[in-house]
């Protein structure tokens, strides 16, 4: 018996491929406008927006590396970029030595509401303002569910860091 090698049609390849080249492209865009109007990659833009929706701006470091997607040792090198920046701080847990969190300060807060203005004016730009409010919600209807297969314990997002601040 021979080995088939699984195909798609043409219609399943170009969806494939809009969302390959969507998730490559669409995160480069950001971080390039973010670095020339703020001097931040567009993952610093998502660790300090995390911990501001964090409850009292602060997340362990292993839940703020599973609310941003990120390996243990990346977050620690962009948390320590950040905190020589002045822009987060680094504290003990509650008597737990090998426990760190992580807090926005308010230069961090400060740095992060002067990026919102263009980053909101560049996303609208590249993908809300394309986008009729049908599209927006065949969007929302086609993304969203794949983000629940691929995240089935929710770990990533706003969500899950408010979660992880409240525990």
């Amino acid at each position: 018996m021979a080995y088939q090698v699984p195909r798609m049609d043409e219609l399943e390849s170009r969806a494939w491929l809009a969302l390959v080249w969507t998730s490559e492209l669409l995160p480069a865009a950001l971080d390039a406008q973010l670095q020339a109007d703020s001097g931040i990659t567009h993952f610093e833009f998502m660790v300090l927006s995390t911990l501001q929706q964090a409850n009292g701006a602060a997340l362990r470091t292993k839940d703020l590396a599973a609310a941003v997607n990120a390996t243990m040792p990346r977050l620690s090198r962009v948390v320590g970029k950040l905190a020589e920046r002045g822009l987060v701080e680094r504290l003990g847990g509650d008597g737990d030595a090998r426990v760190v969190n992580v807090h926005l300060t308010t230069a961090g807060r400060r740095e992060l509401v002067r990026a919102v203005p263009a980053h909101i004016a560049l996303v609208k730009q590249l993908v809300i303002d394309r986008l009729s409010p049908t599209e927006l919600t065949a969007l929302v209807g086609v993304l969203e569910p794949l983000v629940e297969r691929l995240d089935p314990q929710n770990r990533v997002g706003f969500a899950a860091a408010q979660r992880a601040s409240s525990a």
